[in-house]
């Protein structure tokens, strides 16, 4: 089992926890983004960099995610593809994507699209704070306790 990090729209505290997480129980979590992101010096953690543009490092993690891999992500589509390839979701904000949330929170996304697109202005998510970052550690640790067991 792997951890994918979609790291370019990865708050950091986030990858903070992925970094201690990856330390304690050595799970190999690879960061993907199109610029270069600053890591632990720790064998399990790997950065890979894709070239820049629309998509590359999503269509990246898709082509790469194994069954039961784990990607960290806030972008909606991927995390459908993920699900798609028997993987699991979790947003930096603690919500775990699943086949059964998955449907409605695209349609959510694309109704949200269309409103912007025609003028309404939604505000945007709420800052990235520390209630989101205990939901996130605790989704992660729960995640790990499940389908992870040092080898």
């Amino acid at each position: 089992m792997k951890i994918w990090v979609d790291a370019d729209a990865c708050p950091v505290p986030a990858k903070d926890i992925l970094f201690r997480a990856a330390e304690r129980t050595g799970v190999e979590v690879i960061l993907v983004a199109n610029q270069a992101i600053r890591k632990p010096l720790l064998q399990n953690i790997k950065m890979l960099q894709v070239p820049s543009g629309f998509d590359v490092a999503d269509n990246e993690i898709v082509k790469r995610v194994e069954v039961d891999d784990l990607v960290i992500t806030s972008d909606i589509p991927l995390a459908a593809e993920v699900i798609d390839k028997q993987a699991h979701a979790l947003n930096p904000r603690g919500e775990m994507y699943s086949a059964n949330t998955i449907k409605p929170l695209l349609n959510m996304r694309d109704f949200m699209d269309v409103m912007r697109g025609s003028g309404v202005q939604s505000g945007g998510q709420s800052p990235y704070g520390k209630s989101e970052r205990q939901s996130f550690a605790n989704q992660l640790d729960k995640f790990l306790s499940k389908h992870f067991s040092k080898s």
